[in-house]
């Protein structure tokens, strides 16, 4: 898991979601724009919360390496939301590179 700092606090959270969330900031960072998301943390007595963060081309971030025997923060739906400001920001193209067969044609329209 991750201890993130972030304006003057910190939260704890998975690894998937921390190096999503930090990849974001940087995305956004590239265009200067910002965004409001919302990251799962564990709290102090083990549960599992939030915290709603505002971030953008000013965001100083970092998030280290904690040891810890409470059970990895994983949020899929969390990590693909970030991930999809990514690709928004960043949209890449993809093609096949080996065509596909052609069906046959027997010249006949």
């Amino acid at each position: 898991m991750k201890r993130v700092i972030y304006a003057g606090s910190e939260f704890v959270t998975g690894d998937d979601i921390a190096a999503a969330l930090l990849a974001t900031c940087q995305a956004l960072a590239e265009v200067g724009e910002a965004e409001t998301v919302s990251i799962p943390t564990l709290n102090a007595d083990g549960s599992v919360g939030g915290v709603l963060l505002l971030i953008g081309p000013a965001s100083q971030m970092m998030a280290h390496q904690i040891v810890t025997d409470a059970e990895e923060v994983i949020d899929a739906p969390a990590v693909s939301r970030l991930n999809a400001i990514q690709r928004r920001l960043h949209p890449t193209a993809a093609f096949d590179v080996e065509p596909a067969d052609p069906s046959p044609w027997d010249g006949d329209l």
